[in-house]
């Protein structure tokens, strides 16, 4: 896996698909010297090997050094970059407008100024329509390059409606910018902590918030302004636990993709992770016919060619689908039926293995760990929790504790006694450590601590104490993450019914649905 991240080459080289690759040797034969075939032969050798192998490399291009190789490996890097460019144009506005600026640029030095200025104008028109401002300045600095040199119209009337334009686009890049900013940092913030974990972190991004907001934020109506508050109150309230306010501003979120159809290709990572943030709000609030009805909405999205036709964009979407599969099946408590989809979704995980962060293969462990649990099957579950606990990302502290705690659930389940005392100790040190110790893991493993040494007689008024002290906290703010990540009042009541942890989940879902 190392030499796999290691060489960028190799990488770009596995990224492509069977078209880009047919595209690339005819677009190299048709623009490259004689003597630049040998990179096609650096391309073939590279795109045979499993894993990188520079030694094999080296043998096999024949009197090739090292230094001559890695000048090959930078020119085919560019290379290939230029024949995706090419092929990628017509189907992305960025490389269109990039396009039309360097167009601009090259009849301005060579002193085709109206006809510069007529590409500039058309681009800027595109840009606004498509909502891409962040096009707009250097545009405009080319227009007013051009105006403040040569004298091609009413330079008096031009230079006013050129400074008025610059001002609008600058005012509105600068909300759009802080609040990105703010939406991002917010993120931030979760992907290294989790939920807040007491009044201190609660404060803390209150405070945050309120410092970080721009001031009018919510009179604006431009997309981007919109987009990115409504992502700053997602995650706002998603770090917060206030899962109805997390809901409102994922549905708000929604509803400005319908309300302009057109931005769901000109941000279709943005709309599909809405569809994501959505779904995510049914789940915690256990809406099951409007979780049913959006997962039914991302898949049609999914199988779009927008979608299919970009790696980005279908990665993505396999992954939120993936989850959302998962969190169903943890809604109805099918965890059997779920097992059989985990071996599809590890083959597309290998698949793109190069494409992927360490946080979202953290969370798929995490969930498959569950599913195994949920099933009774605790020797699968710690093996994918061994997978998080032998990470060193430091991402997620929240999902490192509630991994552990698990962890050390199915070693209590397995009677693995001889590990019990020390583990519990290891879990409490780590909890406290990280600040994640709430009422509820204290008596989990306050439990888990007597719980080996008792007889069977015993046991139950100790479940039945465990029961009754996790079900008064269910409904306290703070405490609400660990019902999240743990599934704990089912399992207790497994344990007390003499059911499977699955049964009970199910029945809780089938009298949902009656209410």
């Amino acid at each position: 896996m190392s030499n796999r991240q290691g060489d960028i080459l190799f990488q770009l080289i596995k990224s492509l698909e069977k078209a880009e690759k047919r595209y690339f040797k005819l677009y190299i034969h048709r623009n490259s010297e004689k003597a630049d075939l040998k990179i096609v032969k650096l391309f073939d050798l590279l795109e045979k090997q499993k894993t990188y192998d520079e030694e094999a490399l080296l043998k096999k291009m024949g009197n090739t050094t090292k230094s001559r190789l890695a000048n090959l490996k930078t020119h085919l890097y560019k290379e290939i970059l230029a024949s995706l460019r090419l092929q990628k144009s017509a189907d992305s506005l960025d490389l269109q407008l990039n396009e039309q600026f360097d167009y601009a640029h090259i009849l301005y030095k060579k002193g085709l100024y109206m006809q510069s200025l007529r590409i500039i104008e058309k681009a800027k028109e595109t840009a606004r329509e498509n909502q891409k401002y962040y096009f707009l300045p250097q545009l405009i600095s080319l227009e007013k390059r051009i105006e403040g040199q040569h004298i091609t119209r009413n330079i008096h009337l031009r230079a006013e409606a050129l400074s008025r334009e610059a001002n609008d686009v600058n005012y509105h890049l600068d909300k759009v910018t802080r609040l990105s900013n703010l939406s991002l940092q917010l993120f931030s913030w979760f992907v290294q902590h989790g939920h807040a974990r007491n009044d201190d972190d609660e404060t803390a991004i209150k405070k945050f918030l309120k410092i970080n907001l721009p001031s009018g934020a919510h009179k604006e109506t431009g997309f981007f302004e919109r987009m990115y508050l409504y992502l700053s109150y997602v995650w706002y309230a998603y770090i917060r636990q206030d899962f109805l306010q997390y809901y409102r501003y994922a549905f708000k979120l929604t509803c400005l993709f319908d309300e302009q159809p057109l931005m769901k290709r000109v941000e279709t990572a943005h709309y599909i992770r809405a569809l994501h943030y959505l779904l995510n709000a049914h789940f915690n609030l256990r809406n099951h016919r409007g979780f049913d009805l959006t997962i039914r909405r991302l898949e049609e999205f999914a199988q779009t060619p927008r979608v299919q036709e970009n790696d980005n964009f279908r990665i993505q979407s396999f992954i939120y689908l993936s989850q959302a599969k998962i969190n169903r099946h943890f809604m109805q408590g099918t965890f059997s039926e779920g097992l059989q989809i985990i071996p599809s979704i590890e083959k597309n995980l290998s698949e793109y293995e190069l494409f992927l962060d360490r946080h979202r293969i953290l969370v798929l462990n995490y969930k498959f760990a569950m599913m195994h649990f949920g099933c009774g099957q605790f020797g699968e579950t710690i093996n994918y929790l061994q997978k998080i606990l032998y990470d060193d990302s430091s991402l997620r502290e929240d999902l490192q504790c509630y991994a552990r705690l698990l962890h050390l659930m199915a070693h209590y389940e397995l009677g693995n006694d001889m590990l019990m005392e020390s583990l519990t100790k290891s879990v409490y040190r780590f909890m406290v450590k990280m600040k994640s110790l709430t009422a509820v893991e204290e008596a989990i493993l306050k439990f888990l601590r007597r719980a080996f040494l008792l007889s069977p007689r015993s046991l139950r008024p100790e479940l039945e104490n465990l029961h009754a002290t996790v079900k008064a906290l269910e409904n306290n703010k703070y405490q609400r993450r660990s019902f999240a990540y743990l599934d704990i009042l089912s399992w207790i009541e497994s344990k007390l019914s003499g059911k499977t942890m699955q049964q009970v989940v199910y029945e809780k879902y089938l009298n949902s649905k009656h209410r």
